[in-house]
Order: C-alpha cells, then structure tokens, then sequence
C-alpha cells in the first residue's frame, strides 16, 4: 500500500466514497481510509483554494449557519466547498473532499466553509490555518465528551489563535467574547451582536445559571461593557421580518426558518459573508439571498407526511432545547421527543433536567421515544407534564404518533442520531431530501 501513488489513494478514496453512498451511509468512512494511507490529503487540497479556508464553530447553530454562509456567498459568485453532511470531523472533511473531487483530483472551488466540531476543530487547524473562522457561542454540552465549558472555550480559542484573516465573533456571549485576546496581531477581528432590548431573548450560559434564571441577563451587563461596534447587529424582528444594523445602516430582510436562534445564526452569517466579500460585497444581494435560506437537514426541517407538516427539531444541550422550545406555542403541535445515547449524541443524558419543560404542561407530549425514552418520560412526569406513550423503538413510535396526531400540525424534538433514523424512516412514506 505503501508504494500506491497519491492520485492512486485518492481514486481508492473515492471508489470507497462511491461504495458507502451505494449503501446509504458511512459518510466519514472513507475519510478514515484517506487519514490512514495519505494524512496530509486535506490540507494539501485546501492550500490550493485562492480565497482560504473558513471555519464555523461553537456551541449551537452551526450547521445551520454553515449553510446560511455558503448560500449567500455563492450569491456573492464565489464557489464555495463545504461538508454539507455535517460529519463535522476532519475526517469528515476528507469524505467531503472526494465527493466534490473530479476524478483527475480537480476540486471546483474559490472558498472552502467548514463546519467544525469544537473538539476535532482544534485537531484540523494544526493542519489547515484558516483565513476566517466564525465562533458562534458556548454552551454546556455533551460534557462526557467537551468537559466543562471553559474547556471548550480554551478549543475555540485555538481556532481564534491559528485564524490569520479575520475572525468573527459573538458580542453578547462572554466566553466568545473574551476570544479577542488570542487573535493574533494583523488578524482582524469582527463582531456580531443584538439590540439591547433583544438581549434576555438569547441567554447565554451563565445567565442560564445565574441567580435570577435566564431573565437575569442584566447581571452580565457590566462584564460585556462597553460593548464593540457590530458589523451586523439583530435590532427585531416580527415573525419571519427582520430589522438589522448592517455596518451602522437600519435594513430590512426576512428569514423562513423556525426558532428565534436562527434569526441570530442570519445575523452570524452575513457578518461572515460581510467578511469575506470585504469592501466590494454586494449587500442587497446578501439580504435578497437571507430571504431564501431554507432549513439545513433535522434542524426546523419540514416534511410533509400525508399532507401535513412534520419538523425535526434537533436538540442537544439545555439551551438548544430551550430556545426549541421557545419559538412555538405548543398547544399548535402535536408533539415527539426521541432521546438517543449513542457517542454522536452524548452518552450522559442527565442535561434534560437542566431544560424547562413546564410550557408543554397544558397540551402535553403525544409520544417519547428513543434508547432513553423512559429517562425523557421520567423527566417529563417531574415537570407534570402528561405524556400519551412511551414506544423506544423510533419506527413503532413515528408511526403512532403520526396516526395519533390528527389534523395538528407535529414536530419531533430529537437527539442527532435520532433524528438520522427518524429521517429514513420517514423516507418510506415521504419525499425526504437526502444529505
């Protein structure tokens, strides 16, 4: 294997790329092979992309962002290269890589946008420094994989460190705030924030935790003050209506994605797309294209299944479930929670009792599903909210909940590996966009 030339492992790499998709599945695998027999593929073929290489990382909202920031700067002309699977491992990466590759090895791009895990993000910039990088937030999540929150910080300030364009940042969480002191000098730096009044909408993680609850924001006003100038800054918004300060100008635009979180994510965006494109973007062109985002897979995803809308709503972490659970009346909805425990998810679910559920008291949950359905329906009977069945197997229990719903419009909370089963399953009576 040893004597195999480049080109050779890489058309390896591919034929077992094209082999795993045959089987519906393995999206990283072949990136296994490709770090095994040729270590150096990714960096090497990123090097050569003349507008660099970005990176998108934090807590929550990443691949939704990632997504956002391909779309609009494709519609600033650029070709842009990204892991739209979400295997957001360098691996991942790789797989991403052979997929996008012709077979003489040419790779159609100006720009790579990468979704990055915090953990394997430290890991890909040893071998790739990034031009920009984007960090979005820090929650506390799946600690038996991250730890502790300032660990994670201390990951994401190592992208900030490796970063040698610009690196855009979030105004309002302290943590990612704080980043700015590891960018290096003649790294710019470029903020993203929200209007004062907007503020207790998005808690972050100590105000979570702070004495008053999330609505105690304010104890953090003096640690964030005075605040940066934002390039693009969330003034409102009204339903799918949204008002920004894009460099100091009120404009208008509107997002179609569910979850207040992902108004902010457009906010996160276009700083990015605002970044990149520097002084000759197209900005009506970057807000026309924020109205035609459209959901990345599982998160505000809707299918329709017998004429009616199904969303999957992914969650993972309090205040991921939180904010979820925020952006809807539940009385609405006919409602799923499936919890998964497998490593992609987190093995310690002991998070759902950091989360609120008191709202869905008075219409309830239909059906809680998944490995740890009887620790979600446990969690549930403390908050007293009632519960119509528990059914662990994610088939048996979609296809209850769908015959039980009635004329009611259903959402699916769900775990990621959850979510990826649910969406095969679905698949077998509706039309489901594949990855």
């Amino acid at each position: 294997m040893e004597r195999m030339s480049r080109p050779h492992v890489r058309l390896l790499g591919q034929g077992i790329r094209y082999l795993t998709t045959l089987r519906g599945g393995g999206s990283a695998f072949p990136g296994l092979v490709m770090e095994k027999l040729h270590p150096g593929f990714v960096a090497e073929e990123l090097a050569k992309l003349p507008h660099g290489v970005v990176v998108v990382s934090g807590t929550n909202g990443k691949t939704t962002t990632t997504k956002m920031a391909v779309q609009l700067l494709r519609a600033q002309g650029l070709k842009v290269f990204t892991n739209r699977t979400g295997s957001n491992f360098v691996r991942g990466v790789a797989a991403a890589l052979l997929g996008e590759m012709s077979l003489t090895g040419r790779l159609d791009a100006d720009i790579a946008v990468l979704e990055l895990d915090e953990a394997h993000a430290v890991h890909f910039v040893k071998q790739v420094e990034p031009r920009y990088a984007l960090l979005l937030n820090v929650m506390r999540d799946q600690l038996d994989r991250f730890g502790e929150i300032d660990t994670t910080r201390r990951m994401l300030a190592r992208i900030a460190a490796a970063t040698t364009g610009t690196v855009v940042l979030n105004r309002e969480d302290p943590r990612i705030a704080s980043l700015a002191e590891h960018v290096p000098e003649g790294t710019g730096i470029r903020w993203f924030g929200l209007s004062a009044a907007l503020r207790p909408l998005f808690p972050s993680d100590d105000d979570m935790r702070s004495a008053g609850g999330p609505e105690a924001g304010a104890d953090h006003e003096d640690e964030l003050a005075p605040r940066p100038a934002a390039a693009v800054e969330l003034s409102s918004f009204e339903a799918n209506r949204v008002r920004l300060l894009v460099e100091g100008r009120p404009v208008e635009t509107t997002v179609d994605l569910y979850g207040v979180y992902n108004i902010y994510n457009a906010a996160a965006a276009l700083a990015l797309a605002l970044a990149v494109a520097g002084p000759d973007a197209d900005r009506p062109a970057l807000l026309a294209e924020l109205s035609r985002v459209t959901p990345a897979f599982g998160r505000g995803e809707t299918i329709e299944v017998g004429g009616r809308p199904l969303q999957l709503l992914l969650v993972k972490n309090p205040a991921g479930f939180r904010l979820s659970l925020a952006s809807a009346r539940p009385g609405d909805y006919a409602t799923m929670i499936t919890i998964n425990d497998e490593y992609a998810d987190g093995r310690d679910v002991s998070w759902l009792w950091d989360v609120d559920f008191h709202s869905l008291r008075e219409g309830g949950v239909d059906v809680v599903a998944g490995t740890r359905a009887w620790d979600m329906a446990l969690r549930l009977d403390h908050d007293e909210v009632p519960v119509r069945e528990v059914v662990p197997g994610l088939g048996d229990a979609l296809r209850r909940f769908v015959a039980g719903a009635g004329d009611r419009p259903m959402r699916v909370f769900c775990t990621y590996t959850s979510m990826l089963e649910l969406r095969r399953e679905l698949s077998r009576v509706a039309e489901v966009a594949e990855i």
